[in-house]
């Protein structure tokens, strides 16, 4: 609770300009919209194990909770979806080109969360955050193509969610070890926990 509301009060102060309109708002839209906010919690709860202190790992956080939502409303675009946690999609509440600019200009901003980490850390964060974008991306296009076959297999199905979702966890707890303090050995383990609790959750 104390890890939550920790972040919650700095996600909250998260200052967006007002200016162009409805490029941002709709980002503050979807960040309020709730959710169980797991990556970055994630991200905060591996960082305290390894002994790091919050403070370092709270944008780094961010950065994962704004590159989630961003992936969020571009899905919600593909899958033509009205309802996002009982709320209408950014695309219904303002329109489709809104929402896919103010996604585009989501993930600079979780680029931009990264931007104080120092030296070898930042190399190692950037890296991990680059390859998980990367699956998820095409996790996503796995899912499409899926949609058209009725002959997916399990291990295809697997490697789905794997990319798709449990990569990002798998990240969120590796990039918090790395915040922490925690060596090459045990941040690849708590990114392997991280990746089979996603591919446990999304079954």
């Amino acid at each position: 609770k104390e890890i939550q509301d920790y972040f919650t009060c700095g996600i909250n102060k998260y200052a967006l300009s007002e200016e162009p309109e409805n490029l941002n708002a709709p980002i503050k839209y979807i960040l309020q919209l709730g959710g169980k906010q797991v990556r970055p919690l994630l991200v905060l709860s591996a960082c305290e194990m390894f002994g790091g202190s919050l403070s370092i790992a709270l944008k780094p956080a961010m950065a994962i909770e704004v590159f989630h939502n961003f992936t969020l409303m571009h899905d919600d675009i593909m899958d033509e979806a009205p309802i996002r946690r009982g709320k209408k999609t950014v695309h219904f509440a303002y329109d489709i080109n809104t929402a896919i600019l103010s996604g585009d200009v989501m993930l600079i901003y979780a680029y931009q969360l990264l931007e104080e980490l120092e030296g070898k850390l930042f190399k190692k964060v950037f890296k991990i955050f680059n390859e998980t974008a990367v699956k998820v991306c095409e996790g996503q296009r796995f899912d499409l193509n899926f949609e058209t076959r009725v002959d997916v297999s399990i291990e295809e199905y697997i490697k789905m969610i794997e990319f798709k979702t449990a990569v990002l966890l798998g990240c969120s707890l590796e990039v918090g070890a790395y915040l922490g303090g925690a060596d090459d050995n045990d941040a690849k383990n708590m990114y392997e926990f991280g990746r089979n609790l996603g591919i446990a959750f999304q079954i």
